[in-house]
């Protein structure tokens, strides 16, 4: 069996390094520099410091690192004893050995926990009982003379990793060390968790700040390509990530590098991922609306750590906000603990102090990390879930009336109802929630609750909707998921067909004709002619005349121009006898595309503009986005082959294609956008304006 090694990778890193190469550089050149790597636990900062220190050491520097540990805090100069006995355990030439006996003997009077290895007949000074300050600076001076030698012979990498540990005299000798070292050849290079960062430690960087001394490398999280980038670099591969894996991790991990590596130790350990023929799979499929990955053992250990130093009612809270989501609302875990509000807040403080949680608004928080959040929530039993959840759902639906339920809590509800067993509640929140999802254009948001509202209709024992499949197979369409999207829709005209609904039936077909257009453009035409013949039977023409178009525009695409736009013609004169606007735009918008096509841009244009006026009556942003774009790439010169065209000014293509892109951004939709900046570019550049061109082309 295949072995995945899932090791730390440097990425996006790549800016961070080459700045601390360059800082190595000039360091061994003279100068003394302090190089502070901060970030949240597991952002990479261990990473860096390892390539750094390769790079210092092929560049002849002498390596020194120390470490500070959570229960250093209360000991004084623990990362410097760590650093030296460390730096004494080495094997040293017998020479060399002699040499660092003078400072050994000295330095045991004040660090007697540091043990030289050299020979046990040298005698040890016995301390006196000094004035204590003065003692201090007669140790800060002989560890600054002792680095000092150090660079006559080589230039030195000075490492002490996680400082938000260090005790406060360490962080002292650590400012000292740094003023008295700028014109040597030492670069101090200094880790810590920018969210725990001390009093004491605030007053160290202040003060590396105010006297110009340290560079700061603040590593951030990674964000969607690179965390896609760091999943192809760890499974050697080079096609694009599995959307459901890459998209998994990330909402899970949120880009740090360790909990990515962890979850996907998990992952192999449970079996989620295995080899097949030398290549890595998933073997179950998890994501936001099937399952989560197994959370990691030390993620789980270091929340345990974690939570046992908070209170006993700060943890009951922690694990009610955790059953309530990665966001929550105070008000609401106030009305289930019957807290008062006071209380409640001296709770949040200790919860936020301790890095679970942060404010994001009042009332409002989070969890810092989703992996923290379920960590908490899967120490749960399943009966304790599901009476949470229950708890929290009816809290939520008793404090706001339905008419007046917002989208956030719509989306609360469907999930706490599902969770908590009530499934005729699950149901129908999940179904509006679905709903509302694909009006805000939000695709895998709406998969998931209309996956739920399925789920719970299995649980009642009840055939599902055929809409419930259909509005689910959309989603998936748009997103890209063929089989699926092809299975709902498949599953939706059975329904149809049982239930005799011909309506449906007659729109399912409509469905699996756009969906097989993707893949089979002869499947397509056999479906919409499909979508004909059901129509004619049904009562109202307006099923005939889309039906029409449908079939209208694949004849046009298949070569069949005169048929094509006969059957647009016969629709239009429907839509018009029945004054149907949505289906008049539609059917002008398809003759501009088919004029088009066929090579006459003029009635093309013409046959857009008609489109645009009843598009924008409709308030139709989507449909003005396809029409706009379409009638610059005819108004322009960049589909013109004929001598007959409608060309018109650059200007006015310019004003219809910051139109289209602004309504494209305001829907957020990522490939109408691509449509209108790839036809822009073609626009632009047919009128010579090339540079215009390229920017759109390469947005």
């Amino acid at each position: 069996m295949d072995k995945l090694i899932v090791c730390p990778i440097l990425i996006g890193r790549a800016v961070d390094l080459t700045a601390l190469q360059a800082l190595i550089d000039q360091t061994k050149q003279g100068k003394g520099q302090v190089a502070l790597i901060s970030g949240e636990a597991g952002i990479g900062k261990s990473r860096l410091v390892a390539e750094a220190k390769t790079y210092a050491a092929n560049q002849g520097f002498l390596l020194l690192q120390g470490n500070c540990f959570q229960t250093d805090r209360v000991f004084p100069y623990a990362p410097f004893l760590d650093l030296l006995q460390a730096y004494f355990s080495r094997s040293f030439p017998q020479t060399e050995r002699h040499d660092l006996a003078p400072f050994a003997q000295e330095l045991s009077q004040f660090l007697p926990d540091v043990t030289p290895l050299i020979s046990e007949s040298t005698p040890l000074l016995v301390p006196s009982a000094p004035d204590p300050q003065q003692e201090k600076r007669r140790l800060f001076a002989l560890l600054l003379h002792f680095f000092t030698q150090q660079t006559t012979h080589q230039p030195l990498l000075f490492i002490l990793e996680d400082l938000h540990w260090s005790d406060d005299t360490s962080l002292e000798l650590l400012l000292y060390l740094a003023r008295g070292c700028r014109h040597l050849p030492i670069l101090f290079v200094l880790t810590y968790r920018s969210d725990e960062v001390s009093p004491e430690l605030r007053h160290c960087l202040a003060e590396l700040d105010r006297e110009h001394l340290a560079q700061d490398f603040s590593l951030q999280r990674l964000d969607r390509t690179e965390v896609d980038t760091m999943l192809q670099a760890i499974f050697a591969m080079h096609q694009t990530i599995p959307t459901g894996l890459g998209e998994s991790i990330y909402a899970l991990t949120e880009g740090t590098p360790f909990f990515i590596e962890e979850v996907l130790k998990s992952l192999i350990a449970t079996g989620e991922i295995a080899s097949k023929d030398g290549v890595w799979e998933r073997t179950l499929l998890f994501g936001t609306h099937t399952r989560q990955p197994s959370i990691p053992r030390s993620v789980h250990d270091a929340v345990y750590q974690r939570t046992k130093q908070l209170s006993v009612s700060a943890r009951q809270v922690l694990t009610l906000a955790a059953v309530a989501g990665r966001r929550f609302d105070l008000t609401i875990l106030r009305q289930v603990t019957h807290a008062e509000e006071s209380h409640m807040l001296v709770l949040m403080k200790e919860l936020v102090a301790a890095q679970f949680v942060m404010e994001e608004a009042s009332d409002q928080f989070s969890f810092r990390h989703a992996l923290t959040r379920q960590a908490v929530y899967s120490e749960l039993l399943a009966g304790e879930r599901r009476a949470l959840h229950r708890t929290l759902a009816e809290t939520i639906e008793q404090s706001a009336l339905p008419s007046s339920i917002l989208d956030a809590q719509l989306v609360d509800l469907a999930y706490h109802f599902y969770e908590g067993g009530i499934w005729s509640k699950a149901v129908e929140y999940g179904q509006r929630a679905g709903e509302r999802a694909l009006i805000l254009y939000a695709p895998r948001a709406a998969i998931e609750h209309f996956t739920r509202a399925l789920g719970a209709l299995k649980h009642l024992a009840s055939t599902p909707p055929a809409t419930v499949l259909r509005a689910r197979g959309q989603a998936y369409e748009t997103i890209g998921e063929f089989e699926q999207a092809r299975s709902d829709y498949e599953h939706a005209l059975s329904i149809a067909r049982q239930t005799q609904d011909g309506i449906m039936e007659w729109q399912s077909f409509l469905d699996l004709g756009f969906l097989w257009a993707e893949r089979d453009y002869a499947q397509a035409g056999q479906w919409f002619r499909g979508s004909l013949d059901l129509a004619q039977g049904l009562a109202d023409p307006r099923f005939h005349a889309r039906s029409l178009n449908r079939v209208g525009n694949w004849l046009m695409n298949t070569g069949q121009v005169t048929d094509g736009l006969q059957a647009h013609q016969e629709a239009l004169a429907i839509f018009e006898r029945l004054q149907d606007k949505e289906g008049m735009a539609e059917t002008f918008d398809l003759l501009g595309m088919a004029n088009g096509i066929y090579g006459d841009t003029i009635q093309a244009v013409e046959q857009y503009d008609r489109a645009i006026a009843i598009l924008r009556e409709l308030s139709d942003r989507q449909g003005l986005i396809s029409s706009l774009t379409s009638r610059v790439a005819y108004a322009s010169l960049s589909w013109v082959e004929t001598t007959a065209s409608g060309c018109e000014p650059a200007a006015h293509c310019s004003h219809d294609i910051m139109e289209a892109l602004s309504l494209a951004r305001q829907v957020d939709s990522r490939h109408g956008q691509a449509f209108v900046e790839w036809c822009a570019g073609l626009a632009f550049a047919s009128f010579g304006q090339l540079g215009q061109g390229l920017a759109h082309f390469f947005f």
